[in-house]
């Protein structure tokens, strides 16, 4: 995830959440926080209790945020923000609490007959390559629950399209034949699937590391004839350093229902 991206998602995060871009550069965003936002990140409870306890009129704080030093105007003060950092990684569990679960419909206005509304489960989230160094790559899937068709990269193609959380007046919905469940299954063997199909040079490369360190501690431990138990603890603190594994988690997703096929632009897997 680079800078820009990290930008683009804080743009986007907040101002789902009802927080308005007050200021805003390449490298920086100036955000006023909603007051949901300002108790989820800036840890006031006791300000928040003793506000709402005497009945006092709200004042969110404003949060400044550098996406890019080097794009940010030369006097903005403001937390600096990249990936790994202890804000983001605060934005990203907040995310997850608050929309881990959605069930959605698109805003449409039928005319005269009924329209049905096709489910899709959508889902947002990352694949973690591991080692002794960590890399994250994220995704946004969209699986039909009615025929089985993905589309990678849903989220940038329906960004623009609105949504709210009852179904439309003359619309119905139509009855998965997919189960969530299985659409979860289903997109999880998908993402496995294109990971085996890659060449994981950062995986041999940390095998080779870990390899010239377990030679190191073998030289080191050489000429004893009973290994410690400090020689077993380290061979596997080399092992849990090194050994490459992928991760795939779940950030978020939910049912959304349209009532034409998502995108213009089908990117589709399958």
């Amino acid at each position: 995830m680079n800078q820009a991206e990290i930008h683009d998602y804080l743009k986007n995060f907040f101002i789902e959440n009802e927080s308005t871009i007050l200021e805003e550069s390449d490298g920086h965003l100036h955000i006023q926080l909603s007051i949901d936002m300002d108790k989820a990140l800036m840890n006031r409870p006791f300000y928040w209790h003793y506000t709402e306890k005497i009945g006092a009129v709200p004042n969110p704080m404003k949060l400044t945020l550098i996406t890019d030093s080097n794009l940010a105007p030369e006097d903005i003060k403001g937390e600096l923000i990249h990936f790994g950092s202890p804000r983001l990684h605060q934005i990203f569990q907040t995310a997850q609490e608050l929309g881990r679960h959605a069930l959605l419909y698109e805003s449409v206005q039928p005319n005269g007959a009924s329209l049905p509304m096709k489910p899709w489960l959508i889902l947002n989230g990352s694949v973690s390559y591991c080692c002794d160094h960590k890399k994250d790559q994220f995704f946004s899937i969209g699986l039909s629950l009615i025929t089985g068709e993905m589309i990678n990269d849903i989220h940038s193609q329906i960004k623009n399209k609105r949504f709210q959380e009852q179904i439309p007046n003359y619309c119905f919905t139509m009855t998965p034949i997919i189960k969530p469940q299985a659409g979860l299954e289903r997109i999880k063997r998908y993402l496995m699937g294109q990971e085996k199909l890659k060449e994981h040079k950062w995986a041999d490369d940390a095998l080779s590391r870990m390899k010239k360190d377990e030679a190191l501690l073998e030289a080191f431990y050489d000429g004893e004839e009973e290994k410690t138990e400090t020689y077993d603890q380290e061979k596997e603190a080399i092992k849990a350093q090194y050994e490459p594994f992928i991760n795939i988690s779940i950030i978020n997703g939910g049912m959304f229902y349209f009532s034409n096929h998502p995108s213009d632009n089908q990117n589709m897997v399958y």
